[in-house]
């Protein structure tokens, strides 16, 4: 009888980001929110610079949730290296996004503040973003 062949790392290939969001669409914690229009790949290092721009424009007030979370793992081989020899060295981490993801929701603050914040993280991301606030909120 064979026995099943021990396999030392998963290696995860790049694959497709097909359709929209099922999952993460709608606001489910904060009354203000950023959502993808459109697909791509977010780094830890971008979902971080962007945290730091909210919490920082807000003034350490209210709250944040980041919806996404870096769970792909991107590599990459040195400059200048022969191909072949087995896959490269573990370079970074990545989100996979699909339109209609919800990145990060803030609650705690007036909309205005929500909104400029909101902006600025938005600026920091490499996809297209806007602005969403929930249905039963009043002003």
């Amino acid at each position: 009888m064979l026995q099943p062949r021990k396999v030392k790392h998963r290696k995860v290939q790049k694959g497709r980001i097909k359709g929209t969001a099922q999952r993460g669409a709608t606001l489910a914690f904060g009354t203000f929110g950023i959502k993808t229009e459109v697909m791509g790949r977010l780094t830890s290092r971008q979902i971080e610079s962007a945290r730091i721009a909210v919490t920082r424009y807000m003034k350490r007030e209210g709250q944040v949730w980041i919806r996404i979370f870096p769970d792909t793992p991107i590599t990459s081989k040195p400059a200048e290296v022969r191909m072949g020899k087995g896959k490269g060295a573990l370079d970074h981490w990545v989100a996979k996004i699909k339109p209609g993801r919800i990145l990060f929701e803030i609650d705690g603050v007036d909309e205005k503040t929500a909104r400029e914040a909101l902006r600025l993280a938005a600026q920091k991301l490499p996809v297209v973003c806007r602005v969403v606030i929930r249905n039963d909120y009043q002003a």
